[in-house]
Parts: C-alpha cells; structure tokens; sequence
C-alpha cells in the first residue's frame, strides 16, 4: 500500500492577522466556478448602483466676497492655498482646509480680471480693468503677505510693485519657468519681466481685443489666446509676431492647455461646446465635447492631464473626460443657490473641483463623487478598485450604463436639453432631404 502524507489545518492552526480575520484560500480554477460570471454581473450592478447612493459631491462653500468671484488660481506648492478676485476689485488668499480668508486687500479698482502666481509661489501677479498690474509677495505657509522689506513693500497692502499701462487689462498668466509673465488686454499680448516696467515684448494680429492668454506649463515659449473675433491665435515668445491663428464660428471665452500634453490644449466657447485642439494640426479641433446648453465661460484641466472641468452661463459644473470616445460630461453639478460660473479650477492633488460664481460663492467639490473624504484602509482601497474594475468590465451591459449615465438635472437645463436634440434632428432631417433630392 502506498502511503500520501498530506497537510491539513485546522481553523486553530490556520494563521489569522492581528485584526482576527481568518485567510480563506481559494482554488481559481475556472472550472470550479461556473457561475463566476454571473456572480460579477451582479457586483458590478450593486457596484454600481451603491455609486449613485453615496454620491454626495458637493464639501463646503468659501463666503466672504461682496461680488461676484471672477477668477481664481490655485498656488503651485500649498495644496491648501486658493486665491480669488471679485467683480468689486476685491484679493482673498484662502485656506481652502479651514474654509476662511487669511488675507483680503482691495487690489483694484473694478475687477480683477486676473490672478497668476509665480512657479516659485513667493509671489503673484494681478492686473485689472484700471489698468494696473501688480505684483504682490505672499507667504504661502501663513496664507498672508510676506514680511515687510526694507523698501516698505509687501506689507498688508502694499503691492511690491505697480505698473500702469495704457489699456485695461483682460487675462494674465505665469510661464513655468518663472522668466516672464504675459498679459492679455487691447488687441496686443504683453511679455513682462518681473521688476521691469515696460513689457520686453509685444505680439498683436489685428484690431480686435484679446480676451484670455495662458503659458503653456511645460513649453514656457508657447502662448495661446482666444479673441473677440472668434480666433485663437497661437504665439511663440522667440517670434516677432503671432504664429498661427484659426477662426471658429463662435467666440471663445477661455483656453487651458494639458499640463501632461504639450502640443493639446481645450477652449470653451459661447456654443455651448468645449473644444480640444492639436496645434501639430491646428484648422480643426480634434474632440467636440457637448453637453452644457449655455455659453462656456470657463474650463481648467486636470493636474493629471485626463480630465478637464468646466463652469457655464447655465449654472451647471461639468467633468469631461480626456481621449478617444469621450464626447459627453460623466459628472454634472449643480445647486439651486448657484448662478452663472465665471471661473472653475482643479485642487492641485486632482481630488477637489473648485468653482466661483456670480453668487459671491466659492463652492468645493469632490472630483470622484462618491469617494469619502475620509482615509482609507487598504481593505476598503482593494474593494473600491475591485469594483471599478468590475463596473468597467461590463460597463457597456444596458442596465448597467443606464444606471451609470442617469444624471439628475434641473427642469431649465433638462428642457433646454430636448429642445437641442429636437433642433439638431430636425436639421439632420433636411440635410438627408437635402441629399435625397
């Protein structure tokens, strides 16, 4: 007789963790579990359905402006340091995490149409509809001025430096390097120096007025900008003049390049689309993303480069997802307090989306929202990634993307929503007569 020895354990010998929870082994024979896939169905169904009950986006609202917030920007280094300009000429430097203002100063006089703050995040740089640009120090650490210099600037109200220049300004916009700043105003696109009281370059094409600038944030040498005559013109700072410019069919209100793309750059536009552009191929945008039905007055992408936000005259907030397939908003936000959104940023980790409004408000969302705000432990982490995998694996099932793509709107824009599909076919049906006959 042959002997088998064979090993066998018992729930005493079985090793457990320091939290008492018994490791249970599985044999993955496929099998040995027929019904895998059904049973993953139903998980990735619950999964999904539990990711519409927790869903609860919206964190706190920062009060303190007596008008409308205009624009903000987020400081490169603080993750918790917000600063904002209102349509009153109004600065607040803001600790995100302790929801108050550690500084206020009346920096202009009308609004502050711009805020950009310095790579090294020891300074920022405003300009406004009085013709000024200012340059401020700030301490990062105490959400404040920094300490008064020996030249009496930088105190509590004091600018470090002022500049008057012969327009108003529109748009303002840091490089990364930290060598210059540009300034949008006029017909022309300003390149300042810090400290220098002229701009070292100028770049104009044609009469009509400049509306937004912004640097490209690893190319320090590309700018691009939106006109009022519905162009966006590409600059580059070693050039004389503008490179390239493409006229579209209606204005754009503001442009954010991919800070993970050089060459990608998106544009909000007053058709209530968001565009995204190559400039290796500049005559036509690449990706059309729709879903707002107002005017785009403003969009920020993602410091992860996959995401981009957007605030529009319709009162709603949308997360558009980046990259092929991607045409239509996976998340919509919206209160019934809230109004126009002038200006929308991402936090700097990618978790929180921040809007300011013409309410005086600036409210705090969560980017994912069902996520919990609290830590999590690696169990709960293992979970939340084993479900969205499975939602992913069957997320093209019907039941299961009905329920992921239901989103609640408000009657206004739910309205105005079928009254653009019943537009867009009835003009489908002309262009197909059109072609019959």
């Amino acid at each position: 007789m042959v002997k088998i020895k064979a090993i066998t354990r018992t729930e005493e010998s079985a090793g457990s963790s320091s939290s008492g929870i018994h490791k249970h082994r599985r044999n993955l024979d496929p099998s040995l579990h027929p019904f895998q896939q059904p049973r993953e169905y139903v998980r990735a169904l619950n999964a999904t359905k539990l990711q519409k009950v927790f869903a609860r986006p919206f964190v706190s609202a920062l009060s303190g402006h007596t008008d409308g917030v205009y624009c903000m920007t987020r400081h490169p280094t603080a993750m918790s340091c917000l600063l904002s300009g209102s349509c009153d000429g109004e600065l607040k430097v803001w600790d995100v995490s302790r929801n108050n203002a550690g500084w206020t100063v009346p920096a202009h006089r009308g609004y502050v149409r711009g805020i950009a703050v310095s790579p090294s995040g020891t300074s920022f740089v405003t300009c406004g509809e009085d013709k000024y640009v200012k340059i401020w120090r700030l301490d990062p650490h105490t959400h404040g001025p920094a300490p008064e210099g020996s030249d009496g600037a930088g105190g509590q109200d004091i600018p470090e430096h002022t500049f008057l220049y012969t327009h108003a300004f529109t748009d303002v916009s840091y490089s990364p390097n930290g060598r210059y700043f540009a300034t949008a105003g006029g017909n022309v696109v300003n390149l300042w120096e810090p400290g220098r009281s002229e701009p070292m370059h100028s770049m104009e094409w044609g009469v009509d007025s400049v509306l937004k600038v912004k640097v490209n944030p690893i190319e320090a040498d590309y700018l691009i900008s939106c006109m009022s005559d519905r162009a966006l013109v590409l600059y580059d700072a070693r050039m004389t003049k503008p490179a390239t410019k493409v006229i579209q069919k209606m204005r754009s209100n503001s442009v954010s390049w991919n800070p993970q793309e050089t060459y990608m750059y998106s544009s909000a536009n007053e058709d209530g689309n968001c565009y995204t552009w190559d400039i290796r191929r500049f005559h036509e945008p690449v990706f059309t993303h729709y879903d707002h039905v107002a005017a785009v007055l403003d969009l920020d992408y993602s410091p992860t480069g996959k995401e981009f936000v957007s605030g529009s005259f319709d009162k709603s907030l949308r997360i558009f997802p980046v990259g092929m397939g991607h045409r239509t908003s996976r998340e919509v936000y919206h209160t019934k307090r809230m109004q126009r959104i002038f200006t929308v940023k991402y936090s700097g980790d990618a978790r929180f989306v921040l809007s300011g409004s013409d309410d005086t408000n600036i409210r705090v969302w969560k980017a994912q929202a069902s996520l919990p705000l609290a830590p999590l432990a690696p169990r709960e982490r293992e979970k939340l990634e084993y479900n969205q995998k499975l939602k992913d694996k069957f997320a093209h099932m019907p039941e299961i993307k009905r329920i992921a793509r239901h989103r609640h709107l408000p009657q206004a824009i739910h309205a105005a929503k079928v009254l653009q599909h019943t537009m867009k076919e009835a003009q489908k049906k002309r262009d197909d007569n059109v072609k019959r006959h």
